[in-house]
Parts: C-alpha cells; structure tokens; sequence
C-alpha cells in the first residue's frame, strides 16, 4: 500500500540506498536506477536494462544482483525515475524476496515521494 514519503524520515540505512539508485541511474543515463539492501545489510545498485532481446527494470536488475550474490531475503528497495508509477514487474521482484520490504519512489533529484509497503 503506498503512502506519502512527505513526514517520514528516512534511516540513514535507506537514504544510502536511494542515493545509491540516483547514482546507478546517473552514470548509465537509464530511464530507472534501483537499489536494494539485503537481510546481511549489503547493498546493489542497477539501472534499467533495454537491449533489443533483454529488457528488466532497474529493480528487478537490483534483485537479480543480489539473488546472484547469495541473499535471500531483501530488507528495502529504491527506485529513481521520472516516472510517478513503480512498474508491477519491480514491486513483484522485491515482494518475491520479502512481502513487507518498503519500496521508496524517489523523484531523479532523489527526493522520496513514495514508500510502497
């Protein structure tokens, strides 16, 4: 269920995540970036994978990173965009790991604008 991200403080835990995600989406101009914090605390980045025969989200990158890595739970998820909807494909990558990790929706300067539950 989404809520507004407008009074809540964010940890300092999952600011890194979101700046994380800014900074995936940065360095390879993708139209996401995402980052996800596993149960162990370590963190992966990802952005938007679009090639003629492969496409995934930022989000589902992120999961298939840590997934790869050996983690099998996820404690939070970010995702930057442009765009004011997460896509159900990355929602159901994070909810595969974790029914209750928060996913923050952060706006490309970074800011949250929503937590989905």
């Amino acid at each position: 269920m989404p809520e507004s991200a407008e009074d809540t403080e964010l940890t300092p835990e999952d600011e890194k995540i979101v700046v994380l995600a800014r900074s995936a989406r940065a360095r390879t101009q993708a139209v996401e970036g995402a980052a996800v914090r596993d149960t162990d605390g370590r963190t992966y980045a990802a952005s938007t994978v679009d090639l003629p025969s492969f496409k995934i989200t930022a989000l589902q990158a992120a999961i298939a990173a840590a997934v790869s890595s050996g983690a099998d739970g996820i404690e939070a998820a970010a995702v930057v965009s442009t765009d004011p909807l997460v896509p159900e494909a990355s929602v159901q990558a994070v909810r595969d790991l974790s029914k209750t990790a928060p996913i923050f929706r952060a706006d490309a300067s970074g800011a949250v604008e929503e937590i989905l539950h």
